[in-house]
């Protein structure tokens, strides 16, 4: 089949990013990492100093901003106003930069037009926090993947760390569980499971078991579909 999504959602460090790309290496799919979309207008809003919880000054550079999604050796690399920014906006500060921008109506529609035209003309493994829900609700396949916030620090403290960015464990900890009540609270796609969601959580198992997890799941779903 032409085009096949996998939408994969859940909380922030739950270690969607890593394994939907190893998924999509693995089974030939274009990996489309939406945080890394809402982390590059967090980013602007950071660089220009506006109130990124007002939605009017969010809305009111989006225009300015050129956006795009470049893959290099199946890696997805983002570039703001021609600026490769790839590295940039994975550093722990423009996280809560992400969820304050993507609460809004305004960036959420502008974005979205891009996301779907993805999933119409390829195949599609997807993750962020409303993929399911709102993105792809017809997506044939969707997925919740968690962790508990406790795992998820130490993963998130060993990335950093893997990247030469030194912080404490409760540091670590106290972003992530802020991060998942912005967005489990906010008005517009809150994060949740959608119904019809495979619920996978990796806080007993590793990299390696989740990855194949994930594999053996989406091949499943390709064969019935079929």
């Amino acid at each position: 089949m032409n085009n096949f999504a996998v939408a994969i959602d859940g909380p922030s460090g739950a270690g969607k990013s890593s394994l939907a790309r190893r998924c999509a290496q693995e089974l030939g799919f274009l990996y489309v990492d939406t945080g890394a979309i809402y982390r590059t207008v967090g980013l602007a809003a950071l660089r220009r100093g506006i109130d990124r919880k007002d939605e009017a000054q969010v809305a009111a550079i989006l225009p300015e901003l050129d956006i795009a999604l470049r893959y290099e050796d199946g890696e997805q690399r983002m570039f703001l106003n021609g600026e490769d920014v790839s590295r940039e906006i994975r550093l722990p500060e423009i996280s809560l930069c992400a969820s304050d921008v993507s609460a809004h109506a305004a960036v959420r529609d502008y974005l979205m037009e891009t996301q779907r035209r993805l999933a119409r003309e390829h195949r599609v493994i997807m993750d962020g926090r409303d993929i399911g829900t709102v993105v792809l609700p017809d997506a044939p396949l969707k997925i919740y993947l968690t962790a508990s916030a406790e795992a998820r620090a130490e993963r998130r403290m060993k990335e950093l760390a893997a990247k030469g960015v030194e912080q404490s464990f409760e540091e670590v900890l106290r972003e992530i569980v802020q991060r998942d009540e912005q967005d489990m609270n906010r008005l517009v796609a809150p994060l949740r499971r959608a119904e019809d969601a495979v619920l996978v959580d990796t806080t007993e198992i590793d990299f390696e078991e989740s990855f194949r997890l994930l594999c053996r799941i989406i091949r499943e779903r390709m064969e019935a579909q079929a």
